[in-house]
């Protein structure tokens, strides 16, 4: 075997080897309460109306190639929906590897509502997408390409293995446990979601099979509050006679043998958010951050909002100390009011202003977020 030829194989087996590592797990957002679909389709139309998220992650910035992710979902709720659910939209991209790979998913949701009591409602939702995988190929330099004297001038005669592209399908389901006190004034959830239900293979070899492995995610959120029948800040509020709220919360992962856990409190007054949230792995090396969480909401009419959160996590101990932490931006656009089905807003339709929530029980109060 030709010298070049066995670098080449070398190249392709160490890049292939470290797509398989660095794919070992999905990106962690700080903002997991920005991103509930991203981690329980059970939350799909989980309070009514319509809510649009956008959020964008950079993690590491002062490495050479920071990862970058960003996400996007939007729901609808409406208790004229068979089940009295939801559906809504996810798409979610990466690009771990120094940027050599590119993940992006898309998928829809599904949310099917279990009344219980007044004060107690359950929810269960399916997830059913795809997933695709990219290897930048021609951002490597081989061997054949490099000239002693001038550098990288040759056209390499390196061919990828198969593909540079892989797409599969995706599943995942989930549970939430909805409830509010009777005064109002304490409410939360609790959920339980499992995703990449059948472990698809990712592999970009025909000869070969690499398994994407399965990701348990457990959480739960409590909102209190300091005035009565106000757990939830509802976007029909303007902020400015609110009672102080506390989101306390958590959220535990397992994914291929590695497990982390974040909790903390967010607090909410005068329509501004601010809280701290502590990170940690649980397994292997052991890494620990603290998010740091500051935002404000506007109210356009009773029913509109726009939310914007920013958070910085801090690494406080292990090897990521000095990587430049990461950055978060998260944009809510909230419609309270907005039905398609003829239910569960204002009547019908989507008059800004106007209307009220069908049904509107106790367990129809919007989120903290």
């Amino acid at each position: 075997m030709e010298k070049t030829t066995r670098i080449k194989v070398l190249m392709v087996i160490g890049i292939l080897g470290m797509v398989h590592g660095l794919m070992g797990q999905d990106m962690n957002y700080s903002q997991y309460f920005s991103t509930p679909l991203y981690y329980n389709p059970a939350y799909t139309g989980i309070n009514t109306g319509l809510r649009a998220r956008f959020l964008f992650r950079d993690q590491w910035p002062s490495l050479p190639n920071p990862f970058k992710s960003y996400y996007f979902s939007a729901d609808l709720g409406d208790r004229n929906l068979p089940g009295s659910g939801g559906i809504g939209i996810m798409i979610n991209q990466d690009t771990p590897g120094a940027g050599l790979i590119k993940n992006f998913g898309a998928a829809l949701t599904i949310g099917v509502r279990i009344p219980i009591t007044s004060f107690l409602v359950s929810q269960i939702g399916i997830k059913a997408g795809i997933m695709q995988r990219t290897v930048n190929w021609g951002d490597l330099v081989f061997a054949d390409q490099l000239s002693g004297k001038y550098g990288n001038i040759y056209q390499s005669s390196f061919i990828p293995p198969d593909a540079n592209k892989r797409v599969v399908p995706d599943f995942g389901v989930g549970g939430v446990l909805q409830f509010i006190s009777p005064q109002g004034n304490v409410s939360g959830n609790i959920g339980l979601g499992v995703d990449h239900l059948f472990k698809p293979d990712v592999s970009f070899l025909s000869s070969g099979s690499s398994q994407y492995p399965r990701k348990w995610v457990g959480q739960f959120d409590l909102i209190l509050s300091t005035g009565p029948g106000g757990s939830s800040s509802s976007a029909m509020s303007r902020g400015s006679d609110d009672p102080l709220k506390f989101n306390i919360g958590g959220i535990y992962q397992s994914q291929a043998n590695l497990n982390s856990l974040q909790f903390g409190v967010n607090l909410l007054k005068y329509n501004i958010y601010v809280g701290g949230w502590y990170k940690t792995t649980m397994t292997g090396v052991v890494n620990s951050a603290v998010a740091l969480v500051a935002g404000y909401r506007y109210t356009f009419y009773e029913d509109m909002s726009l939310k914007f959160m920013y958070s910085y996590d801090l690494q406080v101990s292990g090897a990521l100390q000095g990587t430049g932490g990461a950055h978060e931006i998260s944009l809510v656009l909230e419609f309270d009011k907005l039905s398609i089905f003829g239910g569960g807003g204002g009547g019908g339709g989507f008059v800004p202003g106007s209307g009220s929530r069908r049904g509107g029980g106790p367990m129809e109060c919007p989120s903290f977020y």
